[in-house]
């Protein structure tokens, strides 16, 4: 497994090892104990799968009370998916990444706590999995325009599909983020 480092502290991209031959591959999409090694020290307690098709968009999301790590892999299809920074003591407050996630190049994106999450779908369908370190706290959601022009996210789908709810998210500058962003 070969972690890379990104520019915004914490968020990295994992390249699992797979062992491919003519049947298909075999691959460890995690262990616990490798990561670990790796300095990804997480409890990872809620697994979740989306499916999306083309120039879907979902995000940017967070949760406030009960902010949540991710490490999140395309199963099928290819996303572009994307970390911002909303931790506000942090350097790289409202900086965001992005990184072509696959089936193909099977790349993982760890995100910490303290930023927000998004992806868009650029294949004709794309499932999505990923863990989560806290549960699914209905109520507790938070989230910031896709759009936001004050993060500029050089997002490849111009026109996306959204939901009712996504679309009305606020700018990052219209939120109040506390200490729980802060980790």
């Amino acid at each position: 497994m070969k972690i890379v480092a990104t520019e915004l502290d914490g968020v990295v991209i994992i390249e699992p090892q797979a062992f491919d031959d003519p049947r298909g591959f075999f691959m460890e999409t995690y262990h616990q104990d490798k990561y670990r090694q790796a300095g990804l020290e997480c409890v990872f307690v809620q697994d979740n799968l989306s499916f999306s098709v083309k120039n879907t968009l979902r995000g940017l999301h967070f949760q406030n009370k009960h902010p949540q790590a991710k490490l999140v892999q395309a199963i099928t299809g290819e996303i572009f998916d994307v970390a911002v920074d909303i931790r506000p003591a942090s350097a790289t407050f409202g900086r965001w990444i992005g990184t072509l996630l696959s089936a193909a190049n099977r790349h993982q994106m760890f995100i910490p706590e303290g930023f927000a999450h998004g992806f868009c779908v650029l294949s004709e369908t794309a499932h999505v999995a990923y863990k989560c370190t806290d549960f699914y706290t209905p109520g507790d959601e938070g989230g910031i325009r896709w759009s936001d022009p004050g993060i500029a996210i050089d997002w490849p789908v111009k026109t996306p599909i959204l939901s009712e709810k996504d679309s009305q998210l606020p700018h990052l500058s219209d939120l109040s983020l506390d200490a729980h962003h802060s980790r």
